[in-house]
């Protein structure tokens, strides 16, 4: 079973930055490297949607249109987290942020029902 653990989340201004961060651990006989990691986030009355994604080495990302030339993902394997750095937030980044897991590591998957494991969420809030 692997748990996972947000945190970053905050109230930030229309055009600020914020960086999430996503501790993994209990990884049940295998390493948080094999796993993709990814970000996704739920506005309210919203289905759940894919923000970003990073292979088990950190070789291979993948973003959605949305968020792309302003969100980063990054991993730190040593430490079992992943970040995401935020960046030019507008009032429609405003949602509840997760973390997850998926165990085909090598692959970057963008779908809700791929991911294993799934964080509680962190809020994040842009005001204008």
């Amino acid at each position: 079973q692997v748990q996972l653990v947000e945190s970053g989340g905050g109230l930030v201004q229309v055009g600020g930055s914020l960086t999430l961060t996503c501790v993994g651990s209990g990884v049940s006989g295998r390493p948080f490297s094999t796993y993709a990691m990814a970000w996704f986030r739920q506005a309210p009355g919203q289905v759940r949607e894919f923000v970003a994604v990073i292979s088990w080495g950190g070789g291979t990302t993948n973003y959605a249109d949305s968020v792309k030339e302003r969100f980063t993902i990054s991993r730190d394997n040593a430490k079992n987290t992943v970040s995401l750095q935020m960046t030019s937030l507008k009032p429609e980044d405003t949602a509840v942020y997760f973390c997850a897991a998926d165990g085909d590591g090598i692959t970057v998957r963008t779908s809700v029902s791929d991911y294993q494991h799934w964080g509680q969420g962190t809020q994040v809030t842009v005001s204008s």
